[in-house]
């Protein structure tokens, strides 16, 4: 079921989204999760390739700007160049914005593509090309997701790590250009394969999912009379049409089901649980308590993990904007790959950083088409031509700048990468066949990559 929560705010399209909550728990234990382990079966059987790795995807939600961030420009004209001057890091020639000391220690356990590029400044589009490679049609004209997401499919091959776990979750929410969960979900393949949304604020004191707190007069004995009674009409159905397929359908059922009512999924939202200096490294913010709750859960048996840090569509006030944001994500994306570290989990956690474009390398004046200066000062508008991606972990080499852009930061330089080569590096990483094909809603199959090539100087 899916809940209308009303609008979502607007982008500068400014067209109005609504948002939506999708329920819940007991619907995906009964009808999503069981797929989902079924399809994870079926893959076993195949004999694909598996490895025990797993990914957190931090995703900047309105397009973040490679000039001001890892691909600044300090020899080109002053309205193009990042407005921060570029620090070393420990690795020599590998540079920074200022405004990221602390990542600038960890640049060995890290690398940037810095000539990833879809070449649309459309929200949507953008969005749709990242986190699904594909173009077809999907713009702010023709928002409907038309493939599965990333994690989707990661979902249906390989399943969770761990039982009691779902295979793909977003924290808090799923949300893509403020549609939920929009580019993040399933699609054709079906609303099971869309990720869990706990909802809330992990900042929150005494932060809860709701999902798994059972609500007035329900409790684990009144669930488990429930389930008793659907295995004895389960039974009934059985004698009457002697299906022997019941049989495994039930074992994925029963799996489902202890993720409502067995303690795992409790224990790793449970973020309390942390140290309160751990906390404090993260940051005590939405973002910072998001992205420590992604590790719990990776590290609880979920595969697939999206970060949701909304707020960097910045046409102008850019200064500003990143005065604020730039330092959070410096300590929660180096608290992280530090904290991945010290529990000996980086190599099998793949952390990505990244939104659906670029800004332009130019800045504008601040009118947004009126006078200068008239919606405030300057900013960069969309720019899908030349962007980043931060991927680390999972057994990628760190200290890897891949590709370059030209003088002015506008086009790739060398090495041109495609959405497409980032999902099959990520592939790699999990040990996903990148020729899987999926069905179409002709039953026709379809490629999930158009090029299956992996970034190489990255394995």
């Amino acid at each position: 079921m899916r809940i209308d929560l009303g609008s979502a705010g607007s982008y500068c399209d400014r067209v109005s989204r609504r948002s939506f909550l999708q329920l819940g728990v007991a619907g995906m234990a009964s009808v999503g999760l069981p797929g989902l382990l079924a399809a994870r079966e079926a893959s076993a059987q195949r004999g694909l390739l598996k490895k025990d790795t797993s990914v957190i995807l931090i995703w900047l939600d309105g397009g973040p700007g490679h000039m001001d961030m890892y691909d600044m420009k300090p020899e080109a004209p002053e309205q193009y160049r990042g407005i921060w001057k570029p620090i070393p890091t420990v690795v020599p020639g590998f540079e920074v914005t200022e405004l990221f000391p602390m990542q600038a220690q960890h640049t060995d356990k890290f690398s940037i593509v810095r000539s990833l590029h879809h070449d649309t400044g459309d929200h949507f589009a953008g969005a749709h090309r990242i986190l699904t490679t594909k173009e077809m049609g999907v713009s702010g004209a023709n928002t409907t997701p038309k493939f599965p997401s990333l994690g989707s499919i990661v979902a249906r091959e390989v399943g969770p790590r761990k039982p009691g776990m779902p295979a793909y979750a977003s924290v808090p929410i799923a949300s893509s250009v403020g549609l939920n969960p929009g580019y993040f979900g399933g699609n054709l393949l079906g609303m099971q394969y869309d990720p869990y949304q706990p909802g809330g604020d992990p900042n929150a004191a005494n932060y809860t999912v709701g999902d798994l707190t059972l609500k007035a007069g329900m409790s684990i004995d009144r669930l488990e009379d429930r389930r008793a009674l659907r295995q004895r009409l389960d039974d009934a159905l059985r004698q009457r049409d002697a299906l022997p397929v019941d049989t495994s359908v039930d074992q994925f059922t029963e799996q489902a089901f202890d993720f409502v009512t067995g303690p795992a999924a409790r224990e790793a939202f449970d973020i309390s649980k942390e140290d309160p200096r751990l906390r404090d490294r993260y940051g005590r913010h939405s973002w910072g308590q998001s992205t420590l709750l992604a590790r719990r859960l990776v590290e609880s048996g979920v595969t697939f993990v999206t970060v949701h840090l909304g707020g960097w569509d910045h046409h102008w006030d850019l200064e500003a904007g990143m005065n604020r944001y730039l330092p959070m994500v410096d300590s929660l994306v180096s608290s992280l790959f530090d904290d991945l570290h010290q529990r000996g989990l980086l190599d099998s956690t793949l952390v990505m950083l990244c939104g659906e474009f670029s800004r332009t390398p130019k800045m504008n004046d601040g009118g947004n088409g009126g006078p200068p200066g008239s919606m405030g000062t300057p900013g960069r508008d969309h720019w899908g031509n030349a962007m980043f991606c931060l991927l680390g972990g999972g057994g990628v080499k760190g200290g890897q700048l891949v590709g370059s852009t030209d003088r002015l930061g506008q086009f790739p330089h060398d090495r041109p990468i495609t959405p497409s080569n980032l999902h099959a590096t990520i592939y790699h990483v999990l040990g996903i066949d990148p020729h899987l094909q999926v069905l179409d809603q002709l039953d026709r199959p379809v490629s999930v990559l158009d090029d299956p090539e992996p970034i190489h100087e990255l394995i």
